[in-house]
């Protein structure tokens, strides 16, 4: 089998543009922080890197933690700027380059403003800052280290990147620094002490999908698709292979070169094994082609077609057409955008408050708001006056059975080197031209989560 590198990673993400018709977008960008949390910040346009401007300590924060109002919407619900020293976290992306990967983080920046404008965390602001990777592990090294060594954040929240995971793993645990990570795609991400995605992965997803396809269809022979790309595209449909060995499903795996790809080849390939379940596990720009192709073979109908959270995009039934209204389902690692738990109005009216007009309203940006969330009231439980990166770095390895409307499930920090807390979904079927949710919550019955299962009964991180 053969494998690519970055370039052709690069290759596969320009492809994923042209063929949502999209542009690469700036990076979070922070403003100041409004004066009042019903006032919208204006737009600025400036570069990844640029700080959440934070105001100057004015006063000394106070000395003991303050309980939130009961209605707050983030903070502690006062209506009072932050104005005492500022609380440094970081952020990494990939921002610039072939596609941009920083709605994770430009809604973890409208949750720190209005964090900011409703009394920080006890009376001190969080400054944000985000840093670009640019697809690139040495500028992931390079702006790790800048934000670790010489910004001294207390924490990384909300990264979102392809490259940073593997390339930053041993300056984390180095500098005992924790990453709460909007999004994790590739296994690195999943598999260390110091880095925890509040998403599933494209693994869980997937896997989700083919046990719908199993359990709703009967399908007993299913293909998965996805890219060549080790630790990504390959761990994901070997773990669909794994799965289908104990349950009874025959699974073919298609390997894409999304550099070179000939999507009617994939899809005649797909067709000749003749299955009764077709996984799309690739970004909704690539496999968008691949629906076009199999409309072209008028396949519609011969199989059923799915795929994980990663096609579940407001943009993409549109984007494949009419013609597969009714025919594609997509497992889902969040809630519904238009669910109406309070997590997800939370955070719908913290973006349109707080964020810009641009900025994506998805399921990346939903995962950016849990992990500001997540961190910042972890943080309103400490002395204000004793946060540094020790005292945060213990607190967050306390967090469990941390409850919200947007995950299946109980999220948790492990205390090994295994962080997959999110491994239950919903599954959503185009409709009228949208997603409709057709599935509540169940469990992903990867192999891999034995042992993760196991650990959160023994060590109590999920309730009983």
């Amino acid at each position: 089998m053969k494998h690519i590198g970055l370039g052709s990673i690069a290759m596969l993400l320009s492809f994923l543009l042209s063929a949502c018709g999209g542009a690469a977008a700036p990076a979070a960008v922070p403003t100041t922080e409004p004066a009042a949390p019903t006032a919208a910040p204006a737009p600025t346009a400036a570069s990844a890197a640029a700080p959440t401007a934070a105001p100057a300590p004015t006063a000394a924060p106070a000395a003991a933690t303050q309980a939130p109002a009961p209605t707050a919407l983030c903070g502690l619900g006062n209506g009072k700027a932050a104005s005492g020293e500022p609380i440094v976290v970081g952020g990494i992306v990939g921002a610039t380059g072939p596609d941009n990967w920083s709605s994770g983080a430009k809604s973890a920046t409208a949750y720190f403003k209005c964090l900011n404008a409703n009394g920080g965390i006890n009376g001190r602001p969080v400054n944000y800052l985000v840093e670009d990777d640019k697809w690139n592990p040495e500028q992931a090294a390079l702006v790790a280290a800048k934000l670790v060594k010489d910004d001294k954040v207390v924490a990384m929240v909300g990264n979102t990147s392809f490259v940073e995971c593997g390339a930053n793993r041993q300056l984390y645990e180095q500098e005992d620094l924790m990453v709460i990570a909007a999004v994790g795609v590739p296994r690195e991400c999943f598999e260390q002490k110091n880095y925890v995605p509040t998403n599933a992965g494209p693994r869980v997803s997937t896997l989700g999908a083919a046990q719908y396809a199993f359990q709703k269809y009967g399908a007993k022979r299913q293909v998965c698709i996805a890219t060549n790309v080790p630790n990504a595209g390959t761990w994901t449909c070997e773990g669909i292979e794994a799965w289908g060995k104990g349950a009874g499903v025959e699974v073919k795996s298609i390997y894409i070169d999304p550099g070179a790809l000939d999507a009617t080849s994939v899809v005649l390939e797909a067709a000749a094994w003749k299955p009764d379940a077709v996984l799309t596990s690739l970004p909704a720009g690539v496999a968008t082609p691949i629906f076009k192709a199999a409309q072209d073979q008028d396949l519609r109908e011969k199989f059923h077609w799915l795929g994980p959270t990663s096609i579940y995009d407001l943009k993409f039934p549109a984007a494949i057409g009419d013609y597969w209204d009714g025919y594609v389902d997509a497992q889902i690692e969040l809630n519904a955008t238009d669910s109406s738990g309070p997590d997800n109005t939370a955070w719908r009216k913290i973006m349109d408050t707080y964020g810009d007009p641009s900025d994506p309203r998805d399921t990346f940006s939903q995962a950016g708001y849990l992990a500001a969330k997540i961190f910042s009231q972890t943080l309103l439980k400490l002395d204000p006056a004793k946060i540094d990166r020790q005292s945060v770095t213990a607190a967050l390895r306390q967090v469990k059975q941390y409850k919200s409307d947007l995950m299946c499930g109980e999220w948790y920090v492990s205390p090994g080197d295994r962080q997959n807390a999110n491994h239950a979904g919903r599954m959503a079927s185009i409709k009228g031209g949208k997603w409709v949710t057709v599935a509540d919550c169940f469990e992903t019955q990867d192999i891999d989560l034995k042992a993760i299962r196991e650990l959160e009964a023994k060590e109590g991180l999920v309730s009983k």
